[in-house]
């Protein structure tokens, strides 16, 4: 296909929740909301592997709470999708082996000493949190597209629109840009779906004439006019048939697929995974605030896109850094703002968790088709203890996404756009 625009590519990749990094992520954060939900202040560190019908749990927690978690782990898997497939991977038969075990007390009083006023941070590291007007949720189009595409790929799945598809899957969008990083067009997009035996033409046309129309009558005005903007080039299952997949035919990590769960490539990521860490873990905890300041400044009208880097020391309570960059996109001054955010925001491990309310159970969502720009959600959740307790609790889903912050900016900062 000869291309109608030139400019520069950039691509963007999502996966499923069946991809089995994603499961294996899935199964951390089940086991972490259950016990946040019998113990707030739970210390949770819990890492997954899946492969071939097996599933090893292993990792450090600290907790009152008395979980089951082998029904934990196979109630996780047939909530996938593999229950009963006969496709190598079963939620009722799979080998579940646990290796869990206490929290390094040095580790633990790091954490609750910190600097001997609040929680410190459960570890070094640097986080960074992104956003874009490129789209309503304010993430990178490359990266909604590719997402967004599975999402309409998993409901015709579940819903058997298309029965034959089974839950492995992954997707890759390349957008044509232009030199400032505006996009102009999609130009390719990969998708990869495992299924049941059925012939690689009818799977093809299936999806290009249910599935992509399905995906892209759902896209904002200004989405649906890059995405129709010139023929793309779509490549369906490039490598054949794919009946075989899954944890059945590949590993699956926790922790993986950190871009998958972020921004697709765009922005930065300081290289810490999120699922299966508590809340006073800052990999999760303060990626999730730098996400919220992003989103809060750009959504405000503040800047076109943000990056957003916080940097913390272990067991010490305020971030030894906070850098912000707005590439060359900024309305106001850096300076002003970033003073603002420092003298309003509490951003220690503590002043994080109760502005984001982050030590209740809402963590599996974000396990799988990513952790930001999904809507605010408030529900009630039940959990079953190991003696067969059973709890409700009320969570707020995807909490750092709200409008609060922006608020305050508008306010603060109003006739400050220059």
């Amino acid at each position: 296909m000869e291309n109608t625009f030139q400019g520069r590519r950039f691509s963007s990749e999502a996966v499923s929740a069946g991809h089995p990094d994603k499961v294996a992520d899935q199964i951390s954060d089940a086991l972490l909301d259950h016990y946040l939900a019998f113990d707030p202040h739970a210390r949770v560190a819990l890492e997954t592997l899946v492969t071939k019908n097996n599933v090893v749990v292993a990792g450090e927690v600290l907790s009152s709470a008395q979980i089951d978690l082998e029904a934990v782990v196979r109630a996780t898997i047939r909530a996938i999708g593999y229950n009963n497939l006969g496709h190598g991977f079963d939620a009722a038969t799979c080998k579940v082996q646990l290796l869990v075990q206490q929290q390094s007390s040095e580790i633990n009083q790091a954490v609750e000493a910190g600097d001997g006023k609040a929680l410190g941070a459960g570890d070094q590291g640097i986080m960074f949190g992104y956003a874009t007007n490129q789209s309503p949720e304010l993430l990178p189009l490359s990266y909604l597209f590719a997402r967004d595409l599975l999402r309409t790929l998993e409901r015709f799945r579940v819903e058997g629109i298309l029965p034959y598809l089974l839950p492995d899957a992954k997707s890759q969008v390349t957008i044509l840009q232009d030199g400032t990083g505006k996009p102009i067009a999609v130009e390719t997009v990969v998708l990869s779906t495992q299924h049941l035996p059925i012939s690689q033409e009818q799977l093809q046309q299936d999806v290009v004439r249910l599935l992509i129309p399905a995906f892209a009558k759902d896209l904002p005005p200004a989405a649906r006019l890059i995405w129709d903007k010139q023929p793309i080039n779509y490549h369906i299952n490039p490598s054949g048939s794919f009946t075989l997949g899954g944890p059945a035919v590949d590993t699956g990590l926790t922790g993986r697929k950190i871009i998958v769960d972020t921004y697709g490539g765009h922005g930065a990521h300081g290289g810490g995974a999120f699922s299966g860490k508590d809340p006073s873990k800052v990999d999760r905890s303060a990626a999730y605030m730098a996400r919220y300041i992003a989103r809060s400044v750009v959504a405000a009208g503040l800047a076109d896109e943000l990056l957003v880097q916080l940097s913390y020391a272990i067991g010490l309570t305020q971030p030894v850094g906070l850098y912000l960059d707005a590439r060359g996109t900024e309305k106001v001054d850096l300076q002003a703002l970033s003073n603002w955010l420092q003298s309003e925001l509490d951003l220690s491990p503590a002043g994080i968790i109760a502005a984001l309310a982050l030590q209740t159970p809402k963590y599996l969502p974000t396990a799988s088709h990513g952790h930001f720009g999904r809507a605010v959600q408030v529900l009630k959740r039940t959990f079953v203890d190991a003696n067969g307790y059973q709890k409700q609790v009320e969570v707020e889903l995807f909490s750092w996404e709200n409008d609060l912050l922006k608020t305050k900016l508008q306010q603060q900062f109003r006739g400050g756009a220059r």
